[in-house]
Protein backbone atom coordinates (compact mmCIF):
# COMPACT_ATOMS: atom_id res chain seq x y z
CA UNK A 1 0.00 0.00 0.00
CA UNK A 2 0.65 3.52 -0.79
CA UNK A 3 0.78 6.76 1.87
CA UNK A 4 2.45 9.38 0.52
CA UNK A 5 1.69 13.50 -0.52
CA UNK A 6 3.63 15.99 -1.91
CA UNK A 7 3.00 19.71 -1.39
CA UNK A 8 3.79 22.63 -2.42
CA UNK A 9 2.42 25.65 -0.44
CA UNK A 10 2.66 28.71 1.36
CA UNK A 11 2.48 28.92 5.42
CA UNK A 12 -0.47 30.92 7.45
CA UNK A 13 1.31 31.39 10.26
CA UNK A 14 4.69 31.30 11.82
CA UNK A 15 5.76 27.51 12.62
CA UNK A 16 4.38 26.27 16.42
CA UNK A 17 7.24 24.16 18.08
CA UNK A 18 7.74 22.50 21.46
CA UNK A 19 9.81 19.86 22.79
CA UNK A 20 8.73 16.70 24.57
CA UNK A 21 10.29 15.79 28.11
CA UNK A 22 13.11 13.60 25.85
CA UNK A 23 14.02 16.42 24.13
CA UNK A 24 12.39 16.24 21.16
CA UNK A 25 11.26 18.76 18.53
CA UNK A 26 7.58 18.90 17.56
CA UNK A 27 6.54 21.63 15.12
CA UNK A 28 3.60 22.60 13.51
CA UNK A 29 2.74 24.22 10.08
CA UNK A 30 -0.48 24.99 8.41
CA UNK A 31 0.07 24.78 4.70
CA UNK A 32 -1.89 26.31 2.27
CA UNK A 33 -2.10 25.55 -1.64
CA UNK A 34 -4.09 26.75 -3.83
CA UNK A 35 -5.53 25.13 -6.96
CA UNK A 36 -6.14 27.56 -10.15
CA UNK A 37 -8.99 26.07 -12.32
CA UNK A 38 -12.11 27.60 -15.02
CA UNK A 39 -15.28 27.23 -13.48
CA UNK A 40 -18.28 25.98 -15.45
CA UNK A 41 -19.17 29.58 -16.39
CA UNK A 42 -15.33 29.96 -18.06
CA UNK A 43 -13.98 32.26 -15.37
CA UNK A 44 -10.68 31.90 -13.47
CA UNK A 45 -11.46 30.28 -10.09
CA UNK A 46 -9.44 29.74 -6.68
CA UNK A 47 -9.54 26.93 -4.41
CA UNK A 48 -7.10 27.08 -1.47
CA UNK A 49 -6.96 23.44 0.89
CA UNK A 50 -5.46 24.46 4.59
CA UNK A 51 -3.12 21.58 5.51
CA UNK A 52 -1.74 20.35 9.04
CA UNK A 53 1.98 19.54 8.99
CA UNK A 54 3.85 17.42 11.72
CA UNK A 55 7.92 17.69 11.94
CA UNK A 56 9.19 15.61 14.26
CA UNK A 57 12.67 15.91 15.45
CA UNK A 58 15.85 17.70 14.19
CA UNK A 59 13.37 18.14 10.83
CA UNK A 60 11.34 20.30 13.01
CA UNK A 61 13.91 22.43 14.57
CA UNK A 62 15.30 23.38 11.02
CA UNK A 63 11.49 24.37 9.79
CA UNK A 64 11.29 26.01 12.98
CA UNK A 65 14.37 28.13 12.43
CA UNK A 66 14.20 29.10 8.84
CA UNK A 67 10.65 29.19 7.95
CA UNK A 68 8.05 31.98 8.76
CA UNK A 69 4.62 33.25 7.58
CA UNK A 70 4.54 33.39 3.91
CA UNK A 71 6.70 30.82 3.52
CA UNK A 72 6.88 28.82 0.12
CA UNK A 73 8.04 25.33 1.02
CA UNK A 74 7.65 21.72 -0.23
CA UNK A 75 6.62 19.18 2.22
CA UNK A 76 6.77 15.42 2.09
CA UNK A 77 5.31 12.91 4.18
CA UNK A 78 2.17 10.45 4.97
CA UNK A 79 -1.17 11.09 5.93
CA UNK A 80 -2.36 10.30 9.99
CA UNK A 81 -5.23 9.94 11.83
CA UNK A 82 -4.77 10.90 15.67
CA UNK A 83 -7.27 10.21 18.27
CA UNK A 84 -7.38 11.53 22.13
CA UNK A 85 -10.49 12.24 24.41
CA UNK A 86 -11.31 16.00 25.29
CA UNK A 87 -12.23 16.63 28.61
CA UNK A 88 -15.38 15.80 28.62
CA UNK A 89 -14.14 12.39 27.74
CA UNK A 90 -15.52 12.45 23.95
CA UNK A 91 -13.76 10.97 21.28
CA UNK A 92 -12.02 13.39 18.81
CA UNK A 93 -9.53 12.52 15.80
CA UNK A 94 -7.66 14.95 13.82
CA UNK A 95 -6.02 14.15 10.17
CA UNK A 96 -2.71 15.49 9.37
CA UNK A 97 0.08 15.18 7.24
CA UNK A 98 3.65 13.75 9.06
CA UNK A 99 6.70 15.26 7.08
CA UNK A 100 9.08 13.10 6.36
CA UNK A 101 11.26 15.81 3.79
CA UNK A 102 10.81 19.49 3.79
CA UNK A 103 12.39 21.88 0.96
CA UNK A 104 12.18 25.52 1.12
CA UNK A 105 11.44 27.66 -2.45
CA UNK A 106 11.51 31.15 -3.49
CA UNK A 107 13.78 33.50 -2.25
CA UNK A 108 13.98 35.54 0.25
CA UNK A 109 16.37 36.93 3.30
CA UNK A 110 15.54 33.86 5.44
CA UNK A 111 14.57 31.44 2.96
CA UNK A 112 15.95 29.31 -0.26
CA UNK A 113 16.74 26.48 -1.74
CA UNK A 114 17.65 24.11 1.06
CA UNK A 115 16.19 21.07 1.95
CA UNK A 116 16.15 18.73 4.66
CA UNK A 117 15.09 15.19 5.44
CA UNK A 118 14.20 12.98 8.30
CA UNK A 119 16.80 10.12 8.33
CA UNK A 120 15.86 6.80 10.46
CA UNK A 121 17.55 7.60 13.16
CA UNK A 122 15.00 11.21 13.37
CA UNK A 123 17.79 13.69 12.26
CA UNK A 124 17.52 15.88 9.23
CA UNK A 125 20.45 17.48 7.33
CA UNK A 126 20.95 20.27 4.91
CA UNK A 127 21.24 19.64 1.42
CA UNK A 128 24.30 18.63 -0.65
CA UNK A 129 23.74 21.84 -3.46
CA UNK A 130 20.06 23.90 -4.67
CA UNK A 131 21.15 26.92 -2.58
CA UNK A 132 19.49 30.17 -3.85
CA UNK A 133 20.38 33.25 -1.45
CA UNK A 134 19.71 31.80 1.77
CA UNK A 135 18.76 28.76 3.96
CA UNK A 136 21.25 26.50 4.25
CA UNK A 137 25.05 26.72 2.72
CA UNK A 138 25.93 25.02 -0.93
CA UNK A 139 28.54 22.72 -0.08
CA UNK A 140 28.18 21.22 -3.96
CA UNK A 141 27.29 17.90 -5.20
CA UNK A 142 23.73 16.89 -6.43
CA UNK A 143 20.52 18.28 -4.47
CA UNK A 144 19.40 14.95 -2.79
CA UNK A 145 19.74 15.46 1.27
CA UNK A 146 21.65 12.14 1.57
CA UNK A 147 24.89 11.50 1.52
CA UNK A 148 26.12 9.52 -1.74
CA UNK A 149 28.72 6.56 -1.94
CA UNK A 150 31.53 7.42 -4.88
CA UNK A 151 32.61 3.78 -4.57
CA UNK A 152 31.99 2.28 -7.84
CA UNK A 153 32.29 -1.35 -6.46
CA UNK A 154 30.00 -0.72 -3.34
CA UNK A 155 26.89 -3.07 -3.47
CA UNK A 156 24.25 0.00 -2.34
CA UNK A 157 23.90 3.18 -1.15
CA UNK A 158 25.36 3.73 2.21
CA UNK A 159 23.39 5.12 4.79
CA UNK A 160 25.41 4.59 7.84
CA UNK A 161 27.23 7.97 7.55
CA UNK A 162 23.99 9.95 7.80
CA UNK A 163 24.43 12.77 10.29
CA UNK A 164 22.15 12.69 13.13
CA UNK A 165 23.48 14.93 15.71
CA UNK A 166 23.88 18.68 16.27
CA UNK A 167 27.37 18.86 14.39
CA UNK A 168 25.54 19.72 11.23
CA UNK A 169 27.74 22.45 9.33
CA UNK A 170 25.36 25.77 9.43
Amino acid sequence: MLNKVMLIGNLGADPETRFLQDGTCVCNLRLATTEKFKGRDGNQQERTEWHRIVLWGRLGEIANQYLSKGSKCYIEGKIETRKWQNKEGQDQYTTEIRGNEMKMLGGGSNQGGGSAQRGNQGGGFPSQGGNQGGGFPNQGGGGSAAKKNNDPFASGPDFGDVPVDDDIPF
